[in-house]
C-alpha cells in the first residue's frame, strides 16, 4: 500500500515521515529503506573558481546558440536553393538543407546543453524527499510550492550570474526567428520573375516538335502548334521553369474569324499565339476545336475563345490567355515583337 493511501497517522513505527525513511525493518516492514545517501557537495560548491568556469561555460553555449541562429537565417538568404556541396561520406547533398540542418540543429543542441550544465554544475543539488499527497492540493501545500519556487528562483542565482542569464536570454530571444524566417516560403517574395518570360523582340517562335523555326506557310487555318522562344535547351538548369512560363499556342484562324480588334492587330496572316498555361492553376492547354476556335484546359474544363482574345467562356478560369505580338522577319520566320503585356498563368498574391 502507498502512502498516498496511508493516512499519517497510521503509519507503521519506525518510519519518518518527514524524510520518507523507514529505519528499522520490523515484520510490517521487512525491507528497510536505507535512507538518502549523506549529500556530497560539488567542486564548484566549494570553489568559486570553479563554479566561475561553469558559469563561462554555460554563457559560451548560449552564445553558440545565438551565434548558430544567425547562421541559419544568414543561410536561408544568401544561400541558391539549388547549390549543392560534397560532404564525406554523404556525398553531393543541397548546401542551403545541409547549412540550414546544422545552424539549427547546434542553435538547439546548445540551449539544452547549457541548460544542463547550469543544472548540474550551478543550481541546488540538495536531494529533497516528499511523500506523495493527493492530487487536490489545500492551500497551505500551494503556498508551500510557491515558497520552493521562490527559493528555487533564488537558489538558480539569476540575479547574480548576470552573465549566464543575459546570454541565455539571448539565446532564447534570437532563436525564435529561425520559425519566422521560415516564414518566407509562404510565397515568393516581391518580385519581377513571374511577370517576365524568355520573349523578347525578335526572338524567333521554335516548333517544339521539330525544334525548327516556323513560317506562316507551315501552319494552316485550323492547325494546332506548340512553340518556344529560340535559344532554350532542354539540357540546361532552368529549362522547366522558362518552358513553363514561355510555352506558346499558335493556331490559324481566317481573320474575317477573328472577333477582337487587339487580337487581329497583333497576329500575322491570322497566325495568333497564346499562351500555354491556364490561367486557372496552371496546367498546359492541349485541346482544341477548329470549328469554334476553342481552347479547353484538361485539369478543369476551362473553356478560352481564341478567336475573340482568348476571353473565359466556361470554368473557373479567373482571365483571358496572354497573347504574343507576332510578326515575321526578313527570312521569312515568325518572331516575337516582345514579351507578353501581362503575367502567364494564375494570379498570384502580389500581382498589381
Amino acid at each position: 500500500m502507498s502512502t498516498q493511501e496511508t493516512p499519517e497517522e497510521k503509519l507503521p513505527a519506525g518510519q519518518d515521515t518527514a524524510h520518507g525513511a523507514v529505519r528499522v525493518a520490523d515484520e510490517e516492514n521487512p525491507f528497510a529503506d536505507p535512507g538518502l545517501p549523506p549529500h556530497e557537495p560539488r567542486v564548484q560548491d566549494i570553489d568559486e573558481r570553479a563554479a566561475k568556469r561553469s558559469e563561462r561555460t554555460v554563457a559560451l553555449l548560449f552564445t553558440l546558440s545565438m551565434l548558430a541562429t544567425v547562421g541559419f537565417i544568414a543561410s536561408f538568404v544568401t544561400i541558391p536553393v539549388d547549390k549543392s556541396v560534397y560532404i564525406f561520406p554523404l556525398g553531393h547533398i543541397g548546401a542551403l538543407n545541409f547549412a540550414l540542418g546544422m545552424t539549427l540543429g547546434i542553435a538547439l543542441f546548445a540551449i539544452g546543453a547549457g541548460a544542463v550544465h547550469w543544472a548540474r554544475t550551478l543550481m541546488s543539488d540538495h536531494e529533497i524527499a516528499d511523500e506523495r499527497h493527493p492530487i487536490s492540493a489545500p492551500p497551505e501545500v500551494r503556498e508551500k510550492v510557491m515558497d520552493d519556487f521562490r527559493q528555487g528562483a533564488k537558489e538558480s542565482a539569476l540575479g547574480r550570474r548576470k552573465l549566464i542569464r543575459n546570454t541565455m536570454f539571448g539565446a532564447l530571444a534570437l532563436f525564435p526567428l529561425s520559425g519566422v524566417v521560415l516564414l518566407r516560403d509562404l510565397g515568393p517574395l516581391p518580385e519581377t520573375k513571374l511577370r517576365h518570360t524568355a520573349w523578347k523582340k525578335g526572338k524567333l517562335l521554335i516548333n517544339m516538335n521539330t525544334n525548327e523555326p516556323l513560317r506562316p506557310s507551315d501552319l494552316v487555318v485550323g492547325s494546332l502548334t506548340f512553340a518556344q522562344p529560340e535559344g532554350l535547351d532542354p539540357h540546361k538548369h532552368g529549362f522547366m521553369d522558362e518552358i513553363a512560363k514561355a510555352a506558346l499556342m499558335i493556331v490559324r484562324i481566317k481573320p474575317e474569324d477573328i472577333k477582337d480588334k487587339r487580337e487581329l492587330a497583333w497576329s500575322h496572316e491570322g497566325i495568333v499565339a497564346y499562351s500555354k498555361i491556364c490561367t486557372h492553376v496552371g496546367c498546359p492547354i492541349s485541346l482544341y476545336e477548329q470549328q469554334t476556335h476553342h481552347a479547353l484546359c484538361p485539369c478543369h474544363q476551362s473553356t478560352f475563345d481564341l478567336s475573340d482574345g482568348a476571353r473565359v467562356i466556361f470554368g473557373p478560369a479567373g482571365h483571358a490567355l496572354p497573347q504574343l505580338r507576332i510578326g515575321v522577319n526578313d527570312e521569312g520566320y515568325l518572331e516575337a515583337l516582345g514579351d507578353f503585356e501581362e503575367p502567364v498563368g494564375p494570379s498570384f498574391w502580389e500581382r498589381g
